[in-house]
């Protein structure tokens, strides 16, 4: 991520899959969504399952709901956990283009796949 044009951003917001999502699209991680639904697996959260609020994309880091703090002033904040500190449980399909993707590595996992590259 040194180049300072965005260029690794993606690969930086990407979490792995719960064992079933993983089997039922053939991949093993990919990017995180605000809507989809993680759980936390390092750290004081370990064990917090929650829907992204917001993501950080220059930080690579994810808001999740339910996962709070109160500041010096008393407001509660989000608490930024890194994304590859997360598994993705539930993902947000209300995007088409996202959904119509998965559904296409869907296909290519259950069919064949003969020696095909996968992307």
């Amino acid at each position: 991520m040194g180049r300072g044009d965005g260029s690794g951003q993606g690969r930086a917001l990407s979490a792995h899959l719960s064992d079933e999502l993983s089997s039922e699209y053939g991949i093993r991680s990919l990017r995180v969504r605000v809507g989809d639904v993680v759980k936390v697996m390092r750290g004081s959260y370990k064990g917090v399952e929650g829907r992204v609020l917001r993501v950080y994309p220059k930080e690579g880091r994810l808001a999740i709901e339910g996962l709070n703090r109160q500041n010096s002033r008393g407001e509660s904040v989000p608490i930024k956990v890194h994304a590859s500190k997360v598994m993705l449980i539930r993902l947000n399909l209300e995007d088409k283009l996202r959904r119509e993707r998965l559904e296409s590595l869907k296909s290519r996992a259950s069919g064949t796949g003969e020696g095909e590259a996968h992307g």
